[in-house]
């Protein structure tokens, strides 16, 4: 498996702190406020395009080589070429130097598009150069593990290649925003009575001790902290299962956990203004929790 961490190299600088974000856009490093996206790009036209966020741990990227290749991959499935995937590690790494974020919190988001093109649904010449866009931004983490927090249910009405990372989020806005007008803070998307994800997170189940989550199909975003958070289940031998779980089994569940890049592990405590389990953080996300921690932690 690939290292979940990846240390930025810190240069010696003599500039003072950037007065502005500064943002990386077809090539150039330059204030966000100089970037100018074309009204015929294929993103905002179409939602043609894909995008990756990652977390720098004071400067170190956590499964940044993961979040590649989901990138290179959704890259591929949408027949996007023209950028190397692989070249968004020097993108990251630069935005946070740009930005002085190399010994903070901060998230790194990228964005590539179809490039511009006149408005046809069928894909431009091959010649279309992509649109990339990326930004780096402090983070101060939202939610506290120890305390956990409210999701509701709501009706999975996206497309059917939701393991595509796509810049087309409209249904999970919709639902988000539900949820944040019930006072929660995630939505978990239903189809077909099957539980599947949240609408910015992967949604983990716990019942007699064993963790349960759906299984990676194109229904599901095969999230990276999911993933990390299954391989440290299996390492620390706690039984582990990705299979279908129904919407009226999640009332006997002992606990549930929402797992992201900004979220990392969080338990949720209230499913539909229902408490799970005892209303409070269960052992199993504890433990994986501190497991998590100590792999941000160590690099490892």
């Amino acid at each position: 498996m690939a290292q979940p961490v990846t240390t930025i190299r810190k240069v010696e600088r003599t500039k003072v702190k950037a007065a502005e974000p500064i943002a990386y856009f077809n090539g150039k490093y330059a204030p966000k406020r100089s970037v100018k996206i074309s009204p015929d790009d294929r993103g905002f036209l179409f939602g043609d395009g894909v995008y990756e966020v990652v977390r720098s741990y004071g400067g170190r990227i956590f499964a940044l080589e993961e979040h590649v290749e989901r990138l290179r991959r959704g890259l591929g499935e949408l027949r996007i070429s023209g950028f190397d995937a692989g070249d968004f590690v020097r993108i990251a790494g630069k935005l946070l130097e740009e930005n002085d974020l190399a010994d903070g919190d901060a998230l790194v988001y990228m964005q590539v598009t179809r490039g511009a093109a006149p408005r046809r649904h069928a894909f431009p010449t091959a010649s279309t150069a992509p649109t990339l866009y990326a930004t780096a931004t402090p983070f101060e983490p939202k939610g506290d593990p120890a305390r956990g927090v409210a999701v509701i249910t709501q009706p999975d009405t996206r497309w059917a290649r939701c393991d595509i990372k796509s810049v087309n989020l409209l249904p999970n806005c919709l639902a988000n925003q539900r949820a944040q007008e019930a006072g929660a803070t995630e939505a978990i998307l239903v189809r077909d009575g099957v539980a599947l994800e949240g609408t910015a997170s992967s949604f983990l189940t716990v019942f007699n001790g064993e963790v349960r989550t759906a299984p990676a199909t194109n229904y599901i975003l095969p999230g990276v902290t999911r993933a990390v958070a299954l391989e440290l289940c299996r390492s620390a031998g706690i039984p582990v299962r990705e299979t279908p779980v129904y919407l009226d089994e999640l009332e006997s569940a002992e606990e549930l956990f929402l797992a992201g890049t900004t979220l990392e592990l969080m338990p949720i405590v209230k499913l539909d203004g229902q408490p799970v389990g005892d209303g409070r953080p269960g052992p199993v996300h504890r433990r994986l929790y501190d497991l998590f921690r100590e792999r941000v932690r160590s690099g490892a």
